[in-house]
């Protein structure tokens, strides 16, 4: 494939051309129409000749040399900014300049750079689609630069400064603050305050940031719940319903061991019933020391307070504790434990039946007092707390930390890459320095 070479001409014979305003001034010379008219369009740019220069050759050589320079470094620089907007994916398309100045500013450099070089190669280095570019060039015809135009001829309908200075002190007033955003607005209304839409009032209270003075007073609540010091000495015990995929229910009935974490008892039943409050507690009874006395935490519900279960507290080792009642703090140990057990395991199975609700009920229980560590423990498991088997385990777990920060580093420092191997000493000496 053959490429036409590029014509040159004489500087004069454009200048001779540009002055005549005439294509066809030198028809023996075979120049391009397209090419004479471009010329005479943008005219004759500056020409440094032997004639002109001050200082002949040389002195034309000299600043020949300083303009080469100077292109230089304006590429290198033009280069580096092309890469750091490479790297940081910076790209108009995807920004958006809603304020007029920064669009004029834009549209300025567009049209400085457009002397030395074409619009296209402009747009292309500030990444900004040339559709993008001449509608900002329309719209500064017209005054509506801004996203937003602050003139009130160009969008005669907006609010006032007066009115939406007006809604702004009604939203922060301490006086209507128990009126909700569409009373407030409706209010401003009847007494002829603002007169505009509650949805005005929503755009503009996100937009500005206003904030309402709604400062709620609570009473003081216990942060810190019911802490033991030893196994047995609080249980807490409840029950929780798990709907299946028939619409039916299962009925989950645990006790929790307050200091430890263990669950010591539990059962799953397809009704609430007392019996089944009676079979754990019994169950869980079974872990009592002949002298050792428990506070039991319950709630007041139906399965809690009955005949069935009164009996159980009547002259034993437990003392039942009646959540909300005989106590200002809640039954959350037992709650909390629910969270986990549904959230963590069961609502990532199909609950079909309540065999399947027991098998995987079963499984957690046994997870959680053998094998999960608990943070409150330092890393023992409720069964090490509870047995008092797990006493060195927080010790171990700190010194295996020290020793694989230490194994870390050592293994860190031993690799070097291909560059600073070059210019560092062996992995011998950084270690045994």
């Amino acid at each position: 494939m053959s490429h036409r070479s590029r014509r040159a001409y004489d500087h004069r014979i454009k200048e001779e051309i540009i002055r005549a305003g005439d294509p066809e001034l030198y028809p023996e010379l075979e120049i391009p129409r397209s090419t004479a008219v471009s010329w005479i369009r943008r005219g004759l740019g500056e020409i440094v000749s032997l004639v002109q220069a001050d200082g002949g050759e040389p002195a034309l050589r000299e600043r020949i040399a300083k303009l080469e320079g100077r292109v230089a470094m304006l590429t290198a620089v033009l280069r580096l900014v092309l890469a750091l907007l490479r790297v940081s994916g910076f790209s108009l398309e995807r920004s958006r300049v809603p304020d007029a100045a920064g669009k004029r500013r834009l549209l300025g450099a567009v049209e400085r750079a457009r002397r030395a070089m074409p619009l296209s190669a402009a747009l292309r280095v500030l990444r900004l689609a040339s559709a993008r570019f001449h509608v900002w060039v329309r719209a500064e015809e017209v005054c509506t630069l801004d996203d937003r135009p602050s003139c009130p001829r160009s969008m005669p309908q907006r609010l006032t400064y007066s009115e939406v200075e007006a809604i702004g002190g009604m939203v922060q007033s301490t006086e209507h603050r128990h009126l909700s955003i569409r009373s407030l607005a409706l209010h401003a209304q009847r007494i002829g305050k603002v007169f505009a839409h509650p949805a005005t009032w929503g755009k503009l209270i996100r937009e500005r940031g206003w904030g309402r003075p709604r400062l709620r007073l609570y009473p003081a609540k216990p942060k810190v719940g019911l802490r033991t010091t030893a196994p047995n000495e609080a249980w807490h015990i409840d029950v929780t319903i798990i709907r299946l995929l028939d619409g039916t229910k299962a009925y989950v009935y645990a006790v929790i061991d307050n200091f430890s974490r263990k669950i010591l008892a539990w059962t799953v039943a397809g009704r609430l019933d007392s019996m089944n409050t009676h079979e754990v507690l019994t169950r869980a009874a079974g872990h009592l020391a002949a002298s050792t006395k428990s506070d039991v935490f319950m709630d007041s519900g139906v399965e809690n307070l009955n005949g069935d279960v009164d009996p159980l507290f009547e002259g034993s080792a437990l003392h039942r504790v009646i959540a909300q009642i005989d106590v200002s703090f809640s039954n959350s140990l037992i709650e909390a434990w629910w969270r986990s057990l549904k959230h963590r395991w069961l609502f990532l199975h199909p609950l079909d039946n309540i065999a399947t609700v027991k098998r995987l009920v079963e499984f957690y229980v046994t997870e959680h007092n053998e094998r999960i560590p608990h943070a409150a423990f330092e890393g023992q498991t409720p069964d090490e707390v509870y047995f008092g088997r797990g006493d060195q385990i927080p010790g171990e777990l700190a010194a295996r930390r020290r020793d694989a920060r230490r194994e870390r580093v050592a293994r860190n420092r031993a690799v070097a890459c291909a560059a600073c191997s070059r210019g560092a000493a062996p992995p011998s000496e950084h270690l045994a320095a």
